[in-house]
């Protein structure tokens, strides 16, 4: 599942984290003039996908490339899919239900 997170505009440079997924360091971040975050991050060459990112717009839409090989990406109106690297995955479509 795609984790919360938060950027300062333009940011880049480099961090580190011993999160559940393992040590990576932040190789760029930021958030463009339309406010579009991104953040890409380098798990090192023991991941299937080292160099994973994730972006997340305005508009609701959102995107993962994980350290596993899967992604995924929400439209933020009812549009969801997931690969899991191997071939699997699924599809959802559907109108967004607002919320009263």
């Amino acid at each position: 599942m795609p984790e919360n997170s938060t950027s300062s505009s333009g940011s880049s440079g480099s961090g580190s984290s011993s999160s559940g997924d393992g040590g990576y360091q932040v190789t760029s971040s930021g958030t463009n003039s339309q406010g579009n975050h991104y953040c890409s991050r380098d798990y090192g060459s023991s991941a299937s996908n080292s160099n994973s990112y994730h972006y997340s717009n305005q508009d609701g839409s959102y995107y993962y490339s994980n350290p596993n090989g899967s992604t995924y990406y929400n439209s933020g109106s009812g549009y969801a899919s997931y690969s899991d690297g191997n071939g699997g995955g699924f599809t959802q479509s559907g109108e967004q239900k607002s919320s009263k």
